[in-house]
């Protein structure tokens, strides 16, 4: 017989591989999608079954496919919480190889098993083999019939199960603001300066929206004190700094994997002339950006519908980011 005396376990070993090669070279392909049910739910379990029982009359047919199914769903599980306490941690590629190795190994196991078994078991499915371990001929109408039913309620979970792995829910929408010191760390951010001098932050945003959009930042100088007697912000100063902007962005994926990249980041340079404690705010507004009232002539927006922006920041229904700076002489 040759190599077709383990046709099974060598087609999973070779399945195993391809799959890794499917996650680094074609991520997105539905073959991976496809391949990967059978990777979790099936292979582990299979191969563990085949390398404990590897003799016919040991177990029948439908007791090999249930075993492998439920035994796959309890391996997996093991092996990540195995991960979980190594350096490398649950993530793809420790997973991927740990579960890889898993499938050769018992494969490997199963293949020297097989060789010395007395009565091998050997896949090979035809119509009279499932009709016998189905007892089709001997069973009643009714039997047949909830046999059916079970088949088929078999083959829509399976198909279910595929429909939810090929057309994932969307995680959850959202943007990531962010300024970083002038080193590129979050660090030695720019906190105490004399009038005049410059200060640098970087300015980043990354788009996790699902969709294209266009982000307008205004940044602003506020001085602000809290009135502890009427529990209230009250805004003594505010004014636009130069260097407001606008970017459109199309959405990435978030990477739970290797290195966070950033999307979009820019040098952001100011200087303040007034002495006193200032906080700088960068607002950050989706597609559409608000309105602003006529500018004062002193231009101080502390008396206009425009507070509400910092107010609005203050209590997070505006996306935002403030940095405190105390201006000496």
């Amino acid at each position: 017989m040759g190599l077709k005396r383990y046709w099974d376990l060598l087609t999973i070993i070779a399945l195993s591989i391809i799959l890794d090669l499917l996650i680094f070279y074609a991520s997105d392909s539905l073959a991976r999608k496809a391949l990967g049910l059978a990777f979790v739910l099936f292979f582990p379990g299979y191969v563990f079954i085949t390398a404990l029982f590897p003799n016919r009359p040991e177990l029948d047919n439908l007791e090999r496919l249930a075993l492998s199914f439920g035994l796959s769903i309890a391996v997996v599980p093991l092996i990540g919480l195995g991960l979980n306490y190594t350096p490398w941690g649950i993530r793809l590629i420790p997973i991927l190889v740990s579960l890889t190795a898993f499938n050769i190994v018992f494969s490997l196991i199963a293949i020297h098993r097989r060789t010395g078994a007395f009565e091998p078991w050997i896949p090979w499915i035809t119509l009279e083999q499932v009709k016998r371990e189905l007892e089709w001929d001997e069973s009643s109408k009714l039997d047949r019939a909830l046999t059916v039913i079970l088949i088929i309620a078999i083959i829509t979970s399976i198909g279910t199960l595929g429909y939810v792995v090929t057309h994932p829910k969307q995680g959850e929408a959202f943007t990531e603001f962010y300024i970083l010191g002038p080193e590129g760390i979050a660090d030695n951010y720019p906190t105490e300066l004399r009038v005049g001098q410059n200060g640098t932050v970087i300015i980043g945003i990354v788009n996790h929206e699902h969709r294209n959009v266009t982000y307008h930042v205004q940044i602003w100088l506020v001085n602000l004190t809290w009135d502890n007697t009427t529990n209230t912000t009250i805004i003594h100063g505010m004014y636009p700094m130069p260097g407001w902007f606008n970017v459109t962005l199309p959405s990435v994926p978030v990477n739970i994997e290797g290195n966070w990249t950033p999307q979009f980041e820019t040098n952001y340079t100011f200087s303040i002339e007034e002495p006193g404690k200032w906080q700088v705010w960068f607002l950050l507004f989706k597609d559409d950006e608000p309105e602003l009232p006529p500018a004062p002539a002193d231009g101080n927006y502390a008396e206009t519908p425009a507070k509400d922006l910092i107010l609005e920041a203050i209590n997070g229904t505006v996306q935002s980011l403030k940095l405190n700076v105390e201006v000496k002489p």
